[in-house]
């Protein structure tokens, strides 16, 4: 399936991460983001059992199927095709993205983090429908596992070499969202 239009008119790609949300649960997170607006939820959690991890994601299938809003579920492919999200997202350090790509078929939107051009322009190669570039900003609460911020010089120098849509992430919010 082609997803390029479909990703296209994406416009808020929100990821839930209970590490950074101030208590809130997925679902929570899930939920308030669905009612700001976004077409994307992303399931993200470094630290939760495979068990908890696999509820929270049924949960949010639930509720993104019921608001039509896409599920993607971050690193695990395990979960992804367990609860039958719309799609997973690897970072460079996951699952090699042709493999997975091979194990979800083309009806399923593949993501790949890329914090280099190279490694974009490899994500395009390997089947991925598109990117996450990041962090593209300083975030006020910084991820263990995020690197130093690259800046929107990035973002223009993969758009130069690649086609595939790209999802900015890391440091954005209210206030610098429009750069």
């Amino acid at each position: 399936m082609d997803f390029l239009s479909i990703i296209k008119n994406w416009g808020l790609y929100a990821i839930t991460d209970e590490q950074l949300s101030n208590g809130k649960s997925h679902a929570e997170i899930a939920r308030s983001a669905i009612e700001g607006g976004a077409d994307v939820i992303q399931l993200r959690d470094k630290v939760a059992s495979s068990r908890k991890l696999y509820e929270a994601a049924l949960e949010i299938r639930w509720i993104t199927k019921k608001a039509n809003v896409i599920f993607i579920v971050n690193d695990r492919l395990d979960i992804g095709l367990a609860v039958d999200a719309d799609g997973i997202h690897l970072g460079q350090k996951d699952l090699p993205a042709p493999v997975v790509r091979q194990l979800i078929g083309k009806n399923k939107i593949l993501g790949v983090s890329s914090e280099t051009v190279e490694q974009a322009v490899q994500a395009e190669k390997d089947g991925a429908d598109y990117l996450g570039v990041g962090p593209v900003l300083k975030p006020a609460q910084l991820k263990p596992d995020a690197g130093e911020p690259m800046g929107l010089l990035l973002l223009k120098q993969i758009r130069q070499k690649c086609r595939l849509p790209i999802i900015a992430i890391g440091g954005i919010n209210h206030i610098n969202a429009r750069k």
